[in-house]
Formats: C-alpha cells, sequence, structure tokens
C-alpha cells in the first residue's frame, strides 16, 4: 500500500495536547471534526526520514491498517502531507502495562492468567495475517482505560515486518534487549516463534515483577538469555500447589504463588527497555564488515574451498588482472589460487582502512574500502601494495554471498 494522499488533516481533524513523543514524531489527541470522535494521532516529521525511513514508515502503516482485532490498537486513518504523516489510532486512556505492573509490583494468577490470554490473542491475530511484531514488552501493551480489569492492546508496529507462512529467515537485529530470543541474539533465522519468547518474559514478569534476564551489563544480558539461565532467587517462594486461576483456553502456565518480589525502579530497567533501531543498522554493517574480512583472509590463505563458499557462483567483478574486461564465475580466479597463492607461499597481511557500509534494503549492502597488502618479495624484503575496492554484497537463506566487486590500483596477488 502506498502512503494516502488525500485531504489535509487539519480539514478533517482538530489537535489537541501532545500524549507522548518520539525521534522523528509525536502522538497527540485529536478530534475527527464530522463525528466529534476522539483519537490519538501519530505526527512523523517526513522531511527528517531517510530512504529507508519512509519505507518502515510504508510498511508500519500497511500493516495497521490490515490488522483488526479487539486486543490491537486500530488505525483509522492514514494521511500524507508535504513534510508530514499522519496515523490515526484509537485514542487509548488507560496507559502502559508497564506503569501498571510497576504500580501494582505484580499480578495475581488471576489477573495476570486474564492479562497474557488477550496478549497471546493479540498476536495470534498478527500471526495469522503473517505479521511478526518483533518488539513485544509491557511499554507496547496499552490499557483501554484505567478501570480494573481493561482491556489490554497491542500497540507500536514500527518494527513489525511481514511474513510468508512459518517462513524463517534472518530480518534483522532488532526488538529490546531484555525480550530478544536466543535465535536472534545468534543472528539465526527467525520468525514467528520470536513472539512467543517474548509472551514468556511478559508472562513471568507479570506473575514475579522483575523479568526473567537482567544484567546492567547488555553482553551479560545476552548471554543469561542465550543459555536460558532465567531468575529464581531465594526471595522468590514457588509454591507447587494449584491455585483456582480462572479460565484461560489460550495459556496454562504452571501455578506458582509468588511471596516478595524485588522491586525495580522504571529508571533501572529503562535502558534495558529501549528498543533497539540504531544497533540493528551498526550490526548490520558490522556483519558486511566480518564477511569482507573473511573472503580476504580465504585469499591471504590461498583456501578457494572458503572463498567459493563466500562468493556467489556467478560473482562479476572488474580487476587489474582482467584488462578492462568483465570477468563472470569462479574460474577466472582459481587459477591464482592454484599458482601464485598457494599455501605454501610466504605470509600475507591484509588490512581493510576506512571500510563504509551502504545498506540496500533488508538483504543487500554495498562496501568500500582500501585495501594495503604487507607481504615479503622474493628477496626477503617486506613490500606493502595498495589497492581500492567495492563489493556488492546479496543475503540468501540467511547467508550474505558476494555477487560483484571492482578493484583499481595494485594487483591483489603479490608479486614475489
Amino acid at each position: 500500500m502506498a502512503l494516502t494522499i488525500c485531504t489535509r488533516f487539519t480539514d478533517e481533524y482538530q489537535l489537541f495536547e501532545e500524549l507522548g513523543k518520539g525521534a522523528f514524531s509525536v502522538v497527540r489527541r485529536c478530534v475527527k471534526i464530522s463525528s466529534g470522535q476522539e483519537y490519538a494521532a501519530k505526527i512523523i516529521n517526513t522531511k527528517k526520514l531517510s530512504a529507508r525511513d519512509h519505507q518502515k514508515l510504508e510498511r508500519e502503516a500497511r500493516i495497521c491498517r490490515l490488522l483488526k482485532h479487539p486486543n490491537i490498537v486500530r488505525l483509522h486513518d492514514s494521511i500524507s502531507e508535504e513534510g508530514f504523516h499522519y496515523l490515526v489510532f484509537d485514542l487509548v486512556t488507560g496507559g502502559e502495562l508497564f506503569e501498571d505492573i510497576v504500580a501494582r509490583e505484580y499480578y495475581s494468577e488471576a489477573d495476570a492468567s486474564h492479562c497474557i490470554q488477550q496478549i497471546l490473542e493479540s498476536v495470534h491475530h498478527c500471526h495469522v495475517n503473517g505479521i511478526v511484531h518483533r518488539d513485544l514488552k509491557p511499554e507496547n501493551l496499552l490499557l483501554a482505560s484505567k478501570m480494573k480489569g481493561a482491556a489490554v492492546k497491542l500497540a507500536d508496529f514500527g518494527l513489525a515486518i511481514e511474513v510468508q507462512g512459518d517462513q524463517q529467515a534472518w530480518f534483522g537485529f532488532a526488538g529490546t534487549p531484555g525480550y530478544l530470543s536466543p535465535e536472534v541474539l545468534r543472528k539465526d533465522p527467525y520468525g514467528k516463534p520470536v513472539d512467543m519468547w517474548a509472551c514468556g518474559v511478559i508472562l513471568y514478569i507479570l506473575l514475579v515483577g522483575y523479568p526473567p534476564f537482567w544484567d546492567e551489563d547488555q553482553h551479560r544480558l545476552y548471554q543469561q538469555i542465550k543459555a536460558g539461565a532465567y531468575d529464581v532467587n531465594n526471595k522468590t517462594n514457588l509454591a507447587s500447589s494449584p491455585k483456582d486461576t480462572g479460565p484461560a483456553p489460550a495459556l496454562e502456565p504452571q501455578t506458582t504463588v509468588i511471596h516478595n518480589p524485588v522491586d525495580r525502579n522504571k529508571e533501572s530497567t529503562e535502558s534495558a527497555n529501549t528498543t533497539i533501531e540504531d544497533e540493528d543498522l551498526k550490526a548490520r554493517k558490522q556483519d558486511i564488515i566480518k564477511v569482507t574480512e573473511q573472503l580476504i583472509e580465504s585469499i591471504n590463505n590461498g583456501d578457494f574451498e572458503s572463498y567459493a563458499k563466500i562468493c556467489d557462483p556467478g560473482l562479476t567483478s572488474f580487476e587489474p588482472e582482467a584488462l578492462g574486461n568483465l570477468v563472470e564465475g569462479h574460474d577466472f580466479h582459481r587459477f591464482y589460487f592454484e599458482n601464485a597463492l598457494s599455501k605454501g607461499n610466504k605470509p600475507v597481511h591484509t588490512i581493510l582502512l576506512n571500510p563504509h557500509v551502504h545498506l540496500i534494503g533488508e538483504d543487500a549492502a554495498c562496501i568500500a574500502y582500501i585495501r594495503l597488502t604487507q607481504y615479503m618479495d622474493g628477496s626477503g624484503i617486506p613490500r606493502t601494495m595498495q589497492s581500492e575496492e567495492t563489493r556488492v554484497w546479496h543475503r540468501r537463506d540467511g547467508k550474505w554471498l558476494n555477487i560483484h566487486f571492482h578493484r583499481s590500483g595494485a594487483p591483489s596477488v603479490p608479486i614475489k
């Protein structure tokens, strides 16, 4: 769905007080002039958005239009004007589930069961429609009102993705640290199950009052998650006798009685509850640098088998050795591996200077860098040569493959 361009937002709606703020957006209460109905308007400053951000905005609007469920905040309108885009959602007045947990410390089993059932129903609706949320957490679950037992509504589809059936692939490193699943942290292919993992984390928080995985150091936090080392400490007493939790057809969690939960304030968990978006881009760029270094290492080691695994069979290249001709496939390079790059040669060391990565959508990237190669010539004298290289990468089945490269300057093979 393309972003809708229609009448001016101010012709249809009247804006009121601010409800929240993001990096490129602000949420304000608004009223539809024709009906007097109240809504929440997410106003995005499109002048500050990159091409990738525009794609994400279009995807978010498309996903939100698709989802219609009582436990999901509904999108009613999408209006694009010069410099701004308006997404008009349900006005939800009960605040975040996170705030309610902090106020109550933890939920009774009956309340937790009722709450998680609604969350699971909203997630099920997403999955049936081919949507993975990727950022399930109490901050993105809103209460319909301040009344006890108010409906829970899933919100914020800014990181949501569209998938085909039970598709598993690497969709990028995205989410909130304490809710990330092991497969995301391992950078394995993933899909709908990452949302179910986050639901388990949320249920734990509801019952206990603090997260199952916690550490101020993000690396140690990720190690806990990958090991499944969740926190059940001596301040928490678990009773095995079941209690009446009422009906919970969507999920029947193990019945527990929780005493003396650890009190964690909002400030101490703020950093761990921040959605990762910049880190997603940073991690993807680091992946490209890393796989490029692996490719160069295979050249230095004369390891054609490793080189061929990283390069697409139809790899194209422009390089000095080809005398201005476009070369396709591996055969041209195999000659150098079998002769000039044999494993018996003296050590070669390569440094990539000023690597610059440009991401092209989710599954393509381009990297440009200066390649400095150190080696010993036939007389035992150390030499250095320099070339400028650009490589284009494409991700297939979760694996990056080099599909094209261009090199100018010195040849890749040291002159012995």
